[in-house]
């Protein structure tokens, strides 16, 4: 493949920056808008004319306005994701491993019906599931949110580590249980160490799937018992009903990015080379 003639990369240097100007410009935005008073929401300014820390302090600190409204969700975010997480990982673990390995009828159905689920209206689904929750009590509870959660990060789960099985040369297992493991033993300590980059860019894609949900976060919640932060942005005032809450939604959206953002720029190598690894076949 010949090089790239100096008018290409220059060409290419343009598009890359045009593309991550279009891609950081709103992020700039809100981080701009979260330090930014009241009184200068509406200047019209990109900037701040003068930078404070009003709209952080209203939802951290212990006399914030929002304070409680924030962290209370911060808290079911965290908790409500993480367990969705580890539920997702390690049954699509399990499913994508009897899928990749395992000749039985109905498989392609299974992957088949995945795919639907991942692509099915969430907005169709909420009305029932609403009702449902209401009359078996899991209605604004964690449980009430880590089932639906599910239904949004297995599918892609399944998918994605069932491409990362196939790479894993059947004979490694094989000869483990030649060497006297059994079944289970031969899965646990040969087959999912090798599969572990493929596990880890799963379950952040799983996390970050739960940790952005809006739908199922503002439909089946009521109170702060179990409302995640996404839907708990809905609900934030301003000090009164002329002023809007604009600034103090921007620094809950910052404030909720920076793990996402730190997550990502740590292991950026793995998620690459997990996403790589599954999308080459071998």
């Amino acid at each position: 493949m010949s090089a790239l003639t100096a008018r290409q990369r220059i060409g290419w240097g343009v598009i890359t920056v045009l593309v991550l100007v279009y891609a950081l410009f709103p992020v700039a935005s809100i981080v701009a808008t979260s330090f930014k008073l009241p009184s200068q929401l509406n200047t019209g300014t990109f900037l701040p004319e003068t930078w404070s820390g009003t709209n952080y302090e209203s939802i951290l600190a212990p006399s914030g306005a929002a304070q409680e409204l924030f962290l209370s969700a911060l808290r079911n975010s965290v908790g409500i994701s993480l367990i969705a997480t580890a539920i997702a990982v390690v049954l699509a673990t399990l499913a994508a491993y009897a899928i990749a390995r395992l000749d039985f009828p109905g498989k392609k159905l299974i992957l088949t019906t995945a795919l639907a689920v991942s692509i099915f209206p969430v907005i169709s689904i909420v009305t029932p599931l609403f009702n449902l929750w209401r009359a078996i009590g899991l209605y604004d509870t964690w449980p009430g949110l880590i089932i639906p959660y599910l239904s949004l990060t297995l599918p892609i789960s399944i998918w994605t580590l069932a491409a990362f099985f196939r790479q894993i040369p059947w004979e490694l297992e094989q000869a483990a249980q030649v060497d006297g493991a059994t079944t289970w033993q031969a899965f646990r300590k040969a087959i999912v160490p090798l599969a572990a980059p493929g596990v880890f860019t799963t379950a952040l894609i799983a996390f970050f799937i739960a940790w952005n949900d809006f739908v199922y976060g503002i439909s089946l919640t009521s109170t702060s018992a179990a409302r995640p932060v996404p839907a708990a942005l809905a609900f934030f005032t301003g000090a009164s009903q002329f002023e809007s809450p604009t600034g103090a939604i921007s620094a809950a959206a910052v404030v909720v990015t920076v793990p996402v953002v730190i997550l990502v720029l740590l292991f950026q190598r793995q998620i690459v080379a997990g996403l790589t690894q599954g999308a080459v076949k071998g």
